[in-house]
């Protein structure tokens, strides 16, 4: 999608989405008083860092406790609301507003964090010649249940063969994905790090 869809689609999102972040933002801070959203470095286009935005989902601090960024379904770091956004993946709305700064696109690979990168083969890193998106093709075609090398090459095929034909089929297809449980975490209830490398 050009970048002028992309601002008019995050805009209209934005405004649709209002009472339910504000509801979220509510949920959260009366859990336990932490703030409503997390930030946390992503890699974007062509390498360059930026900051997600995400409605936080687990207690403040988790990802420096237990396994790390590695989460699996029945983290005891999620909060109560927190399970209800992760399931429904509401908690991905404030990257809206990452796509409205221009960090992000609607539909393109998924950003992911510095550690994972420089793990990235050549071919690999033809990830990074588009914008991270919302949702992708990786997210449509089976998202944490597949393999991390498997997501990259979804990913690298969509880069290589980008239309917006392409990226409307890749939107129509995102709220089966997001329906499909299985598709929460890997296949043993729990995301996957990604710690080799495959292809060229």
């Amino acid at each position: 999608m050009g970048r002028c869809l992309d601002v008019v689609g995050a805009t209209v999102g934005l405004v649709i989405s209002a009472p339910v972040l504000a509801a979220a933002a509510i949920a959260i801070r009366l859990t336990d008083g932490g703030p409503v959203f997390y930030r946390q470095e992503r890699i974007g286009k062509d390498g360059r860092p930026f900051m997600i935005l995400k409605l936080r989902t687990m207690s403040v601090g988790a990802e420096h406790q237990g396994s790390g960024i590695v989460v699996s379904a029945g983290d005891e770091r999620i909060t109560k609301p927190g399970r209800i956004l992760r399931a429904t993946s509401l908690d991905e709305l404030p990257q809206l507003w990452n796509v409205l700064r221009g960090d992000m696109a609607i539909v393109g690979p998924r950003p992911t964090v510095r550690s994972q990168v420089a793990l990235y083969t050549k071919g690999q890193r033809r990830r990074l010649d588009v914008r991270p998106g919302l949702t992708g093709w990786a997210q449509v075609n089976g998202r944490n249940s597949l393999s991390w090398e498997e997501r990259i090459q979804f990913d690298v095929w969509y880069v290589r063969h980008q239309t917006l034909f392409l990226d409307l089929w890749a939107l129509a297809r995102t709220p089966r994905a997001l329906l499909e449980r299985g598709s929460l975490y890997g296949p043993d209830g729990k995301t996957r790090d990604f710690t080799t490398t495959g292809g060229n």
